[in-house]
C-alpha cells in the first residue's frame, strides 16, 4: 500500500506482488478560481479531510490484512534538508495503519515515487543508472539516477533556475482565465493550434541548466497583444519548452555517457513534449521512457512499487 500527500493530490494506491494495480485513489485539492496554487496550510487541512474519506472508500473492495506493507512519501526529494509540511500528514497516517495491521512500514521520497511509476513497467527497473527528468508543478529537475541495490541515489544535475515548467504553464493558463492547474486544459487547446514563426527566447547556462521568467514575460505579451490566437500561442509555448528540455538532455546525456532518460512529473503527460522528446531523442539514440499517462502526475501507485521492490528483496 503506498500513500503520497503532494502539493495538490491525495492519494493511496495499492498494488500486488506482480505490480498489478489493484487500487488507485486520488483526490485533487481543490483552488480557487483566480488563484495560482494553494498555502500548505491549506493543503494539510484538505489532505486530513480526504485521507479518512478515501480509506474508507477502500472497506469493501480490498482485505485490509492481506496488506503487508505500507508505504508514503515523507518529503519531496531524498536529501537531508528537503521538507514540506503536506507530507506530515500522509506519513502520520501510513505509521499508524502499519502498525495496526502489522505491516512493514517505508518511507520514500516524493520524487523517487514518481520514478518508481515511471520504471514498473519498463527495462529501467534492471539498471542500475539511467538520467531522470521531473518535470511538475514544483519541480525542473534533471536528475542522474544510480541504483545501490533497491536504493536511488540520485544527483540533480540540471534543470531551471528560477520557475518550475509547471508553474509557467499554470501562470499562463491563470492568466487566460483558465482553472488551476491548468496543464491538461493547455493541452487540449495547443492543439488547434500552429507553431509560430519567432525566434523564442531561450536562456541556457553551463549546458543543463535554464531559465524560465523571460518565455513568462514572451508568452504573456504574446497573449496581450492580441496579434495571435490563443491555440497557436500555446503550441509554440509547448514547442519551445520541449526544444529546450531536448537541448539539455542531450547534452547530459553526452556528458555523461549515458543513452537512456525516464521522464516523469505531471508535465510529462503533455502530448506536444511526449511526441518532441520521444521522436527527436530517438534520433539521437537516446532510449526514452515515460510512464503511462495515468502515472504522470502525482499518484501513489510509485511508492506502493518501491515499497513491494524492499519487502520481496529483504
Amino acid at each position: 500500500m503506498g500513500i503520497d500527500t503532494s502539493n495538490y493530490t491525495t492519494s493511496i494506491a495499492l498494488i500486488d506482488e506482480e505490480d498489478n494495480i489493484l487500487l488507485d485513489l486520488r483526490k485533487m485539492l481543490k483552488v480557487e478560481k483566480g488563484k495560482k496554487g494553494l498555502r500548505q496550510q491549506e493543503a494539510v487541512f484538505q489532505h486530513i479531510s480526504n485521507l479518512p474519506e478515501l480509506i474508507n472508500s477502500m472497506e469493501d473492495r480490498i482485505d485490509f490484512s492481506s496488506i503487508c506493507a505500507i508505504s508514503c512519501s515523507h518529503k519531496p526529494r531524498n536529501i537531508k534538508e528537503s521538507y514540506m509540511p503536506v507530507f506530515k500528514v500522509g506519513r502520520g497516517q501510513a505509521i499508524i495503519i502499519s502498525k495496526l495491521l502489522k505491516a512493514t512500514y517505508y518511507e520514500f521520497s516524493h520524487q523517487e515515487g514518481h520514478i518508481g511509476a515511471g520504471i514498473m513497467y519498463n527495462e529501467l527497473k534492471d539498471k542500475n543508472e539511467f538520467l531522470s527528468l521531473h518535470i511538475s508543478g514544483g519541480t525542473t529537475e534533471l536528475l542522474l539516477v544510480n541504483r545501490e541495490n533497491v536504493d536511488f541515489n540520485i544527483d540533480i544535475i540540471g534543470g531551471t533556475l528560477d520557475i518550475s515548467i509547471g508553474q509557467l504553464i499554470d501562470r499562463i493558463g491563470v492568466e487566460m482565465g483558465l482553472t488551476f492547474p491548468c496543464g491538461k486544459e493547455m493541452d487540449y487547446i495547443s492543439k488547434k493550434g500552429n507553431i509560430l514563426n519567432l525566434k523564442v527566447p531561450v536562456s541556457i547556462k553551463d549546458d543543463t541548466w535554464f531559465n524560465l521568467s523571460g518565455l513568462e514575460n514572451y508568452f504573456k505579451k504574446l497573449l496581450y497583444d492580441g496579434n495571435f490566437n490563443k491555440e497557436d500561442v500555446l503550441a509554440s509555448l509547448f514547442n519551445s519548452i520541449s526544444s529546450c528540455l531536448l537541448e539539455i538532455i542531450v547534452k547530459a546525456s553526452k556528458m555523461y555517457g549515458i543513452q537512456d532518460i525516464l521522464i516523469t512529473g505531471g508535465v510529462s503527460a503533455n502530448s506536444t513534449i511526449r511526441e518532441v522528446l520521444k521522436n527527436k531523442l530517438n534520433r539521437e539514440n537516446i532510449s526514452t521512457y515515460f510512464p503511462n499517462i495515468e502515472l504522470c502526475t502525482d499518484n501513489a501507485v510509485g511508492i506502493a512499487y518501491l515499497g513491494k521492490v524492499k519487502t520481496f528483496s529483504r
